[in-house]
């Protein structure tokens, strides 16, 4: 059985008379990666703040290492960056963990080398953060949060308004303090490629409203290889696709492509029954769903 450490169940919250999360239920299993996934907007953040005691759920549940009892015992054992770091301007890096020492109780100051180090930020000397690149500011946060030795991490779009090479320096830097360290990842973003090359599970929120949970092993499986393939009569296409060549995994995509999950490796046969039944083929090639085309099915995006 999986040792969830975070557990919510049937959470809701509304502010005045909108609801902005609708009956939200996930589980987070010790030692994982679970990225939010969802447009701005989606619910995500408020999520988050729930689970930081920022906010209060309007019904539902939270349990914290399987306990929804203590909460603020069990939140002294996490660490939260929502929205953006919170950091000094006027400060070094070090200064800024050595704040965060002094604020969580953290009895060994060694520890700030450490951090400095892991962070890719130990050269920067007395250099004020407000001097630092939107990459290094990100990466201070993540230390700030990493410093006080957290069981689970939470991060609130952690890669947003990075360049490419701040996105992988934070990425690596999440993969090291899970696979080194044990650290729990909870991690939202909008930005779906990020999180597919990230993360162990995935919870899609649209609207408010919880579309699925999944593992990375599930979600390879149901976004399969298929064949992209568009005519100018799709409908017709579709009846060759039956009757001739007994087609029938098959799906359209809005009306206008269908996507074939069987006989990958007969596209030849496949366009020349097409053509000798009159059709003319504008696409016809082997593709990959990736999480943004999952997602935008799974949330209403595309239609079939």
């Amino acid at each position: 059985m999986t040792d969830n450490v975070i557990s919510v169940r049937g959470l809701c919250k509304s502010y005045k008379k909108t609801e902005v999360l609708h009956n939200v239920s996930l589980q987070v299993g010790r030692g994982r990666i679970c990225g939010l996934i969802g447009p701005n907007g989606s619910g995500k953040t408020t999520i988050m703040k729930i689970m930081a005691g920022l906010f209060f759920p309007t019904k539902g549940e939270l349990e914290l290492f399987g306990s929804s009892e203590n909460l603020d015992n069990s939140r002294a054992r996490m660490s939260f960056m929502i929205e953006q770091p919170i950091i000094a301007g006027s400060m070094s890096a070090r200064e800024n963990l050595q704040y965060i020492r002094y604020l969580r109780g953290y009895p060994d100051e060694r520890r700030i080398d450490e951090i400095l180090d892991i962070v890719g930020l130990a050269s920067t000397g007395k250099k004020r953060a407000n001097k630092f690149s939107l990459g290094m500011k990100q990466r201070l946060g993540i230390g700030m949060a990493l410093l006080p030795k957290p069981e689970i991490m939470v991060l609130d779009e952690p890669v947003n308004g990075l360049d490419p090479e701040g996105i992988v320096e934070v990425r690596q830097l999440i993969k090291r303090m899970q696979e080194e360290w044990g650290v729990t990842v909870l991690i939202s973003s909008h930005l779906l490629s990020e999180l597919s090359e990230l993360c162990t599970d995935f919870s899609i929120i649209s609207h408010g409203n919880l579309i699925e949970n999944l593992s990375r092993e599930e979600l390879l499986v149901r976004c399969r290889n298929h064949i992209a393939l568009r005519t100018d009569d799709i409908n017709k296409t579709a009846a060759v696709l039956e009757d001739k060549l007994s087609i029938h995994d098959y799906k359209v995509i809005h009306g206008e492509e269908i996507q074939i999950f069987e006989r990958l490796g007969d596209i030849h046969h496949i366009s020349k029954t097409l053509t000798d039944n009159g059709l003319v083929i504008t696409k016809l090639n082997e593709e990959g769903q990736n999480l943004e085309d999952y997602y935008l099915e799974k949330a209403g995006g595309r239609n079939e």
